[in-house]
């Protein structure tokens, strides 16, 4: 009987040891953010603060917190009728539909392997090249000529 009971500890050391050796391991790195990826547009409520924010700082010069605009802002929005957030609501639409817009096309581009930096950079760097090709070529041309 004391084997048996000395045996059924180190099973649940062997357990413990294999769940604390799986949470030690860190898990895989996830891919970094895609910097061309569109950024997703701002709510009702924060093309509202980009109005505020000037009209706060005109108001209060002195003023350096952030968080006593944010504050302000936020009981401004509260106390707005329906009425008074309907042109930011516009304005906020506006811009997810054009989001909307620039993901789609994001997405197609992902979905064809290729990517917006590579392109701008492909095409930066062919127009380099061939421009000290064409540079090249003419003073070849021209030294050619010569001979």
């Amino acid at each position: 009987m004391g084997k048996a009971r000395a045996a059924a500890p180190k099973r649940t050391d062997t357990k413990l040891k294999s769940k604390s050796a799986g949470a030690s391991k860190k898990p895989a790195k996830k891919a970094g953010k895609d910097p061309n990826k569109p950024k997703r547009p701002a709510s009702a409520f924060f093309v509202f603060m980009e109005d505020f924010r000037e009209k706060y700082k005109k108001e209060h010069p002195n003023n350096k917190s952030v968080a006593a605009v944010g504050k302000a802002g936020g009981d401004k929005w509260k106390s707005l009728s329906e009425a008074e957030k309907a042109p930011y609501v516009a304005k906020a639409e506006k811009r997810k539909v054009e989001y909307n817009k620039n993901i789609q096309a994001y997405n197609k581009r992902l979905a064809e392997g290729t990517n917006g930096a590579d392109e701008e950079e492909s095409d930066k760097s062919k127009s380099e090249v061939n421009d000290d090709d064409e540079d090249e070529d003419e003073s070849g041309e021209e030294e050619d000529d010569d001979e």
